[in-house]
């Protein structure tokens, strides 16, 4: 099948030509076309399958085939969980409708509101938007979205892992009744499907590839390690393997900052990004990633979600994900558009039982290996991390740790503490 073979209109396919595709991905060829007929659709797609497109494209068609007034109110807005993915899903956006009269903006959190102010304020047709900051300039009357005629909710599942129901939920009630809708998320979990019954109507359901699969050209492998002995792992593999690129996941910001600094300390180049960061330090990270300045990006789930890397080589889980979908999510960042890739996973004794869901969920056993020098302890308590808990490799321990062992108990007050301010600082995106 041919992108011309879908019916999209000529300044398309001169934007699509000149980014140098020539044939539709599994996910443009199912989504493109029910969306140019006007369908709700809810569509599930790993990353790297080029799901941007089986949005923006057809939406871009249907906006310059039924061209409105002068004025330009806002008639698609597409939603997204994180900065960065906003700004990916904006090049997209501005690029294929680079022979349109189609003028579009993004607007999220961190940064001075002023300028996407000014902009809005010239008109836009389409607009990308972090929840936050659309419902703040909303609020202010510094825009409206009462006249959308498509709405898109891009990483619905990150959405309701980071807590934006409620905001997605009055989102909907500031958008006119009759509107096209379209949903793309990586798992159709029960509480997607929940949420899809709320927003799609009568939707035409379309799967990239089986839900929760790995990618085929991904090698998977797993070091069973010593929870203390961790960082002078990765520090090793990364040195004498020559990695030029590396993508690291870690549990937590405070776990992500530490490693960054052993890693800069043992010479490698590193930089982290999570929530905490100013959206200029994300930007200067991931910019200095892409040229390879910055050898190895540490990063947390939230703050990965919509990161576009191409041709990365290397995805390492310094610690596995207490939730086995996002496993899939994590190693799906390389392996993209037919290239190989490498997906690494340092996995202490307490990890145990993360890596039985993760193998369940993917339906196959990830290849074992113990490193000499870096041996598991055969002492260790395998019972699993507690969901906000701060335990990192290297051996560290919370400040209020009064357990000797590697599953000891945390201090209560100090985890709810910590679980607060990792919800607020998730709603800044």
């Amino acid at each position: 099948m041919s992108f011309q073979s879908l019916g999209l209109s000529e300044p398309l396919l001169k934007a699509i030509s000149k980014k140098g595709y020539e044939t539709p991905s599994p996910i443009q060829e199912k989504a493109i076309p029910p969306v140019l007929e006007g369908r709700d659709v809810l569509a599930s797609a790993q990353t790297g399958t080029g799901k941007t497109a089986g949005f923006t494209l057809p939406l871009l068609h249907y906006l310059s085939e039924n061209p409105k007034e002068k004025f330009r109110p806002i008639r698609a807005l597409i939603l997204t969980p994180t900065r960065e993915l906003a700004a990916q899903v904006y090049e997209s956006v501005r690029d294929y409708s680079e022979f349109l009269n189609i003028k579009s903006a993004v607007i999220f959190g961190g940064v001075n509101q002023k300028p996407q102010v000014a902009t809005l304020r010239r008109g836009v047709d389409v607009l990308v938007a972090t929840p936050g900051r659309l419902l703040d300039l909303q609020n202010q009357n510094l825009l409206s979205i009462k006249r959308v005629e498509v709405f898109v909710l891009d990483e619905a599942d990150r959405m309701l892992d980071m807590g934006f129901l409620r905001d997605i939920e009055r989102v909907m009630k500031l958008m006119p009744d009759k509107r096209q809708n379209l949903m793309f998320s990586a798992t159709f979990s029960k509480d997607i499907r929940k949420l899809a019954n709320s927003i799609l109507n009568n939707p035409v359901q379309v799967e990239a590839t089986p839900e929760n699969t790995t990618v085929e050209a991904i090698s998977q492998r797993v070091y069973r390690v010593a929870k203390t002995k961790k960082t002078g792992l990765i520090i090793k593999l990364i040195s004498e393997g020559n990695w030029k690129q590396v993508l690291v996941f870690t549990r937590t910001k405070h776990g992500a900052n530490r490693l960054t600094k052993k890693m800069t300390a043992a010479g490698i180049s590193a930089a982290a990004i999570h929530g905490n960061k100013s959206q200029g330090a994300r930007t200067k990270a991931l910019a200095g990633f892409k040229n390879g300045s910055v050898r190895v990006m540490v990063a947390t789930d939230i703050a990965a979600r919509g990161l576009d890397i191409p041709l990365l080589p290397h995805v390492v889980n310094f610690e596995l994900p207490n939730i086995s979908e996002d496993y899939v999510h994590r190693i799906g960042r390389t392996g993209r558009a037919g290239a190989n890739g490498q997906a690494l996973s340092l996995v202490s004794a307490d990890e145990t039982s993360y890596l039985k869901n993760i193998e369940k969920l993917i339906g196959e056993r990830i290849e074992v290996e113990i490193m000499e020098g870096f041996e598991p302890d055969p002492n260790a308590s395998t019972e699993p991390i507690k969901p906000g808990q701060n335990r990192q490799g290297g051996g560290q321990r919370t400040r209020n740790s009064k357990s000797k062992s590697s599953g000891g108990n945390r201090n209560n007050s100090n985890r709810n503490k910590s679980s607060n301010s990792r919800r607020r600082n998730d709603r800044r995106h």
